[in-house]
């Protein structure tokens, strides 16, 4: 049973590492628990005129299921990097070429229409270099370094991980905001509402990425090497 005490006084970030489907649940209500992870939950329901009571028992509802057990606090390192290799890395390199095939499809076909989504491929195109230099940083030096137990070295790359990540929060930002939030118009097609649907999808694994690296991964490391 998830524990409902003193919830409203906890962050963001810290209630998406201890309750699994946490994460979900602030996706939800557009609450930020990746980049602004260390607004509390009191605080982030007022800014959104959401009431802290009813978000508590929904995060009870999502997280005390038997298939929502699992905490990746508790996992070592190597177990959490090949997570993150094989859920986000792979996951973000498929999908953001499907989505700018999708959005430069939509944006040529609608061109006439005053509701098309204007820029918004050549915006998830940067999004794409951007995360890919990000993936390769961390494939290539930093996870290698926190895999074989040399992270007394990683301090300084983790800080630039972490100044990379506040950065794919902003373009999170952007991206919601071509694509009107990921609503579509009565009259779009059936490729506009799918480019809508996997854009809100890789808002939500970005975020969890961000989340997992800057909240679980990163810290353990930082004290592993302490």
């Amino acid at each position: 049973m998830m524990p409902q005490t003193n919830l409203e006084s906890q962050s963001l970030a810290e209630l998406a590492v201890a309750h699994a489907g946490a994460s979900r649940v602030f996706h939800r209500h557009g609450l930020d628990f990746c980049c602004h992870g260390g607004v509390t939950l009191a605080d982030a329901c007022a800014r959104k005129g959401l009431d802290p009571a009813e978000l508590v028992a929904e995060l009870a509802r999502e997280t005390d299921t038997p298939a929502q057990t699992e905490r990746w606090d508790t996992q070592p390192i190597p177990v959490l990097i090949d997570y993150i290799l094989d859920r986000f890395h792979a996951g973000h390199r498929a999908e953001l070429a499907r989505l700018r095939e999708m959005a430069e499809r939509v944006e040529k076909v609608h061109a006439a229409k005053a509701s098309r989504p204007q820029g918004l491929a050549d915006h998830l195109a940067h999004m794409s270099f951007e995360l890919e230099s990000h993936m390769q940083k961390e494939e290539n030096v930093l996870f290698p370094l926190l895999a074989s137990g040399r992270g007394a070295m990683a301090a300084a790359p983790i800080r630039v991980m972490e100044q990379e990540n506040q950065d794919h929060g902003r373009n999170l930002a952007r991206l919601r905001e071509l694509a009107h939030d990921f609503v579509p118009p009565m009259d779009a097609c059936g490729t506009w509402r799918a480019l809508y649907l996997g854009l809100a999808e890789l808002e939500r694994e970005v975020m969890e990425h961000i989340h997992l690296e800057n909240h679980v991964l990163f810290p353990q490391a930082l004290r592993a090497q302490g």
